[in-house]
């Protein structure tokens, strides 16, 4: 009995860990594409600096009602913004009304107050601009009348909606955007997701310099 024991822990043992890891990082390495070639923010007539290209984008639309998106962006700054600012290519991309630049003052300073806001973009635009940007997500739902919406958006470097097809959460299983106002989605899935997406980064580069290096 003491031998299978040995046996088991010796080689059965790894071999179901192999399986599990194996299992985990195929599942991992993997963030569905649910929209392509999104309108890049630089389109805008008031944004030339801001661009999607090239960078790792959470996408937001706090809308006209600043009491409304006050507890959304603050979860979004605690819990994704400051763990991931400092990463490569990472930002957060907020659209507001133009006329709400003043409202809002506020709210950003606040976000500012114990963290670095280099890689927080506040675009004030037209409501025909933020509607082009939102529609180009070709999502299900609409902005409300205030140009609102709960969720944040991620967007990769060759601007495409990424997100899950499926979530047990979700209407048909796909996850457009992450719901700003709980901190469990915040955590659970949309922290997860920007994490594979720089998992698969990572493969993406390690896979180049290998070619390179057999060059």
């Amino acid at each position: 009995m003491k031998k299978f024991w040995i046996l088991f822990i010796l080689f059965v043992l790894p071999l179901v860990f192999y399986i599990f890891l194996s299992e985990g990082i195929y599942k991992y390495s993997n963030l569905p594409i649910l929209t392509e070639k999104v309108t890049n923010v630089n389109q805008l007539k008031t944004n030339k600096s801001t661009t999607f290209t090239n960078k790792f984008s959470i996408v937001c639309f706090p809308g006209k009602n600043v009491n409304n998106a006050k507890t959304g962006l603050l979860n979004l700054n605690e819990v994704i913004y400051k763990r991931y600012y400092q990463k490569p290519f990472f930002q957060v991309v907020a659209l507001f009304p133009k006329e709400t630049n003043e409202d809002y003052k506020k709210v950003i300073k606040q976000l500012g107050l114990y963290t670095n806001l280099k890689n927080w973009h506040f675009i004030f635009t037209s409501s025909d601009s933020i509607q082009k940007i939102y529609k180009s997500f070709k999502v299900p739902d609409s902005l409300n009348q205030d140009l609102y919406s709960s969720n944040a958006f991620i967007i990769d470097k060759k601007l495409r909606l990424r997100g899950r097809k499926d979530d047990e959460d979700a209407t048909n299983g796909k996850l457009y955007g992450y719901n700003m106002n709980s901190v469990a989605v915040l955590k659970n899935k949309m922290k997860d997701d920007i994490d594979i997406i720089y998992y698969q980064y990572k493969k993406s580069e390690e896979k180049k310099r290998r070619n390179k290096n057999n060059y």
